[in-house]
């Protein structure tokens, strides 16, 4: 295995491959990251280790960028060589927590998925003993890892860059681990250099990530954002002109979860209540007019008055003309039975906040669609707790 990497990366997802790594790779290219990346599976999903293999080959992997923008076809096929080391929890922990203990560690990225950072039970501070096997839960994997860091070099800089798709995803991530450190009863010490040492970065990834390449690389459309919050001591991965630095991440968060996230969500709503063909694609959607109409509809009426009202319409209106244009990629087959998985809780997540935001700032607004696709998920949910 090669020499410890400063970029540690938990999940080996075809998101992280195309956004992350290959961020990281043209960055090298000019001499802008800090250097290669180490990727770690933290499932035992078989797939998960075939694309484990496959990167820890040293061979990179391609990602094909496909889509528009600004209004020109782009097809490009670029190599993404800055995975220099691959890892799995089920089978290299002891190697994991050698590289948090060494020296060269500098930043941790994570993305895990919806259920990524859910506590399991059997994780005990056990999994602390140096012949342990990997907890099963990510949350428990990073405070046995941070733990090692602690007692090796508390003083060394550290910064976690969580990309789950979680609000203030870093502050979240904190309290998560911090938590369990108290659960476990690790000590005043240690828990204190937890919450104050290791810089625990909110961001915000952006990107459409639809297809693996097998075994490993993906398809992704152009569109890349890494909206990262300023923090004292933030350690940044690489300098990217699709990395940009904020004082807010709000304002990102809000056009991305209440126009594409929202978005989506509306479109598989559609798909599933009026029984549309089982394949359909977001573009197919999008080329249907009333499919089409009814989503312009409803950021026009429900969703851009919100913006409005805090005073963000001019930036949602912009960010509308890039998202058209997203959305009608021809070459992403971004199919809408996958988009409506988890659906009702997505519905939960990306339609409440604008209907709550509305009642604060814009309480006039009826908001009928969003009301009533809400008001179905809750009628599921109160249905399926009875049974």
């Amino acid at each position: 295995m090669p020499a410890g990497q400063p970029i540690l990366q938990f999940g080996t997802s075809r998101f992280l491959q195309a956004h992350v790594d290959l961020f990281v790779s043209e960055a090298m290219a000019h001499g802008d990251a800090l250097g290669g990346i180490t990727v770690v599976q933290t499932t035992d999903a078989p797939r998960g280790a075939a694309r484990v293999a496959a990167l820890a080959s040293g061979r990179g992997h391609e990602v094909r960028i496909r889509g528009l923008a600004h209004g020109q076809a782009v097809d490009e096929r670029r190599h993404c060589d800055s995975v220099r080391a691959a890892l799995r929890t089920a089978t290299d922990w002891a190697a994991v927590r050698r590289e948090f203990a060494g020296d060269t560690l500098q930043v941790i990225v994570s993305n895990t998925g919806d259920a990524g950072w859910r506590l399991d039970p059997a994780d005990t501070a056990q999994a602390l003993a140096s012949d342990a096997a990997a907890p099963r839960a990510f949350p428990a994997k990073l405070l046995v890892a941070l733990h090692d860091r602690w007692r090796s070099r508390p003083d060394a800089a550290l910064t976690l860059l969580p990309c789950e798709l979680v609000a203030r995803n870093g502050d979240h991530l904190r309290d998560v681990v911090t938590g369990l450190a108290q659960d476990w009863r690790l000590g005043d010490a240690f828990r204190g250099w937890l919450r104050e040492r290791p810089v625990w970065a909110n961001s915000l990834v952006d990107r459409i990530v639809p297809e693996a390449i097998e075994p490993a690389g993906a398809v992704a459309e152009p569109y890349a954002l890494w909206a990262i919050e300023r923090q004292p001591g933030l350690v940044l991965p690489c300098r990217h002109a699709d990395i940009v630095l904020t004082d807010d991440l709000g304002p990102f968060e809000r056009l991305k979860l209440w126009l594409l996230n929202l978005g989506h969500t509306a479109l598989a709503e559609l798909w599933l209540r009026e029984g549309q063909p089982p394949g359909r694609t977001v573009v197919e959607a999008m080329n249907d007019e009333t499919t089409r109409s009814a989503l312009e509809q409803l950021w026009a009426q429900e969703v851009l008055p919100v913006f409005d009202a805090l005073g963000e319409g001019d930036a949602a209106r912009a960010y509308l003309v890039t998202l058209r244009e997203r959305l009608l990629n021809p070459w992403l087959a971004h199919r809408l039975a996958d988009i409506a998985a988890n659906h009702e809780q997505k519905k939960a997540r990306r339609l409440a906040p604008v209907v709550a935001a509305a009642q604060q700032c814009a309480p006039a607004l009826p908001q009928p669609w969003l009301r009533g696709a809400l008001a179905s998920a809750a009628g599921l949910d109160a249905k399926e707790s009875l049974q």
